[in-house]
Formats: C-alpha cells, sequence, structure tokens
C-alpha cells in the first residue's frame, strides 16, 4: 500500500543542497575523465533540481585540459548567475591547475588544511624518439603542405622555431587562467606578489594569499550556514553499462595511469 503524502504549506521543508563531485583529470575525451560532455547534464540538473539554496562543489583534481576546465566552469557561471545560486568549493587531496580552475568558478573556496592548491600555469610534455629510431634503421616519412603542419613531431629533432611557436601559446593560455583567477577573486588577493608561476601551496598558506576563503569541510561548513536539517543531494558522473563490464577496460587503465603521474606530481 502506497503511503500518502500531506504537505502542509505553512510547514517550511529543511533547505536542501545540491553537491556536485568533481574528482579526477580533466580532458576531452574518455569515460573516466571530467569534461563539460559528461559533466554538463549533471551540472544543470543540480541547478535545476529541488531549488537548491546553493550547489556545493566537491574538488579533487591535479587539472588537464585548459579547454575543458574554462567550459566547465563557464556553465558553473552562467547557471549561478541565471538561478541566483551561490557556489561553494570544497577542495579535497588537491585542486591544481585546471582543478584550481574549477574551484574559482565558485563564489567561496574551502579546504582541509593539508589539501594542495594552486598551479596557476600552463604545461606541455612530449617527447623525442629520433635518436632511438635513427639506431635502429627507422627511417621516418612525412609529407605536408605548409611549413608548420609537422609542428614538433617527436620523430624528428627540435625545432627552435616550433618551440618559440608553442611557447607563445602556452603563454596566451597562461593570460586566460591569469584573467579568470583574477576576475573571480577580485579583491581578495594581495597587491603586488606574483601568484601565477606556477607554484603550489598548502591550504592555510592559500588562505593567507587570498586563493581559498579558509579551511573548512562539507557537511559541517553546511550545517552551519543552512541549519542541521539541511538536505545534501548528491551529484557525479555516472559509468556507463558497458564500461561497467569492461569494453573501456584499456582506454581506461591508460587514463588510470596518466591520472595517477598527475596526482604523483604533487606527492598525491
Amino acid at each position: 500500500m502506497r503511503r500518502m503524502r500531506i504537505r502542509l504549506p505553512f510547514l517550511k521543508s529543511p533547505p536542501s543542497v545540491s553537491v556536485i563531485r568533481l574528482s579526477g583529470m580533466i580532458g576531452s575525451q574518455g569515460r573516466a575523465v571530467l569534461n563539460d560532455a559528461i559533466m554538463g547534464p549533471v551540472i544543470e540538473k543540480a541547478f535545476a533540481k529541488g531549488k537548491p539554496a546553493a550547489v556545493a562543489l566537491e574538488i579533487n583534481s591535479p587539472g588537464g585540459s585548459p579547454v575543458q576546465s574554462s567550459l566547465i566552469g563557464a556553465r558553473i557561471r552562467r547557471l549561478a548567475e541565471e538561478k541566483n545560486i551561490p557556489v561553494i568549493a570544497f577542495v579535497e587531496d588537491v585542486a591544481a591547475s585546471g582543478g584550481y580552475w574549477l574551484a574559482a568558478a565558485a563564489d567561496e573556496i574551502y579546504a582541509d588544511p593539508s589539501s594542495i592548491l594552486g598551479s596557476i600555469g600552463v604545461i606541455s610534455a612530449s617527447f623525442g624518439v629520433h635518436e632511438f629510431i635513427r639506431e635502429h634503421g627507422v627511417e621516418r616519412r612525412v609529407y605536408t603542405a605548409g611549413q608548420s603542419k609537422s609542428m614538433l613531431d617527436p620523430f624528428r629533432p627540435e625545432n627552435p622555431e616550433d618551440v618559440a611557436r608553442l611557447k607563445v601559446l602556452l603563454e596566451d593560455i597562461h593570460e586566460n587562467f591569469i584573467d579568470h583567477v583574477k576576475t573571480r577573486r577580485a579583491g581578495k588577493l594581495p597587491e603586488g606578489q606574483d601568484l601565477f608561476t606556477g607554484e603550489i601551496w598548502l591550504a592555510k598558506r592559500a588562505a593567507e594569499l587570498g586563493l581559498i576563503d579558509g579551511i573548512g569541510h562539507l557537511k559541517p561548513l553546511l550545517k552551519k550556514r543552512f541549519g542541521e536539517k539541511v538536505k545534501l543531494r548528491r551529484y557525479g558522473a555516472k559509468r556507463g553499462l558497458l564500461s561497467r563490464f569492461g569494453v573501456q577496460m584499456v582506454q581506461d587503465a591508460v587514463q588510470g595511469i596518466e591520472e595517477r603521474a598527475a596526482y604523483a606530481r604533487f606527492g598525491l
């Protein structure tokens, strides 16, 4: 027998907060990464369902794609402003590089005392194997139209002109990152201090530098702000059925190695 629920208009329901989990590498491809295609519907639902008093972001990410970081962050800001809902970020182990980009999309940022934050910079990593293939008698044949089409080919010796072009691109992306942080943390960052060198800090120092608003954990802070009876509605990306049965096993394994290496950069 179904239970009948009676709603009394004069009884006020407790406030609810939508909690979005943003954990892992940020990348354009793959099921085991954060990107706008995967997280977009999750974020939209979190802002729309149940008229939340706030949206909380649980962040644990060493970074990744600057474009996907920007797309996710921009979606969060658009919905927050359209629906007039405050956004509060809570950092777990790390919010570095693109992970900090996501955190900066929030109106307030809190972290555990041992959380690692920052790394406001841009990196490009590659490899060179031209000596290896030459020693093994392998000849590389590439034909292009356009002198820069084969830029930074790992099977050819490094070209200084290619490196110079890459550095210009990295500097431009870095400027976009800096603009985002300065806009979102306006009035909170100290004057005359360069916070955009790629350096990382623990939460206490990050708070002193204005990169976060304080030390705090999700449940205690939300209960203090919205009352003991606040309801937390959790939202996160779900793995597809085929993925759970191993169809994506090889791809996920490779992504897992890359993610492990990214976290290892911060001693995690």
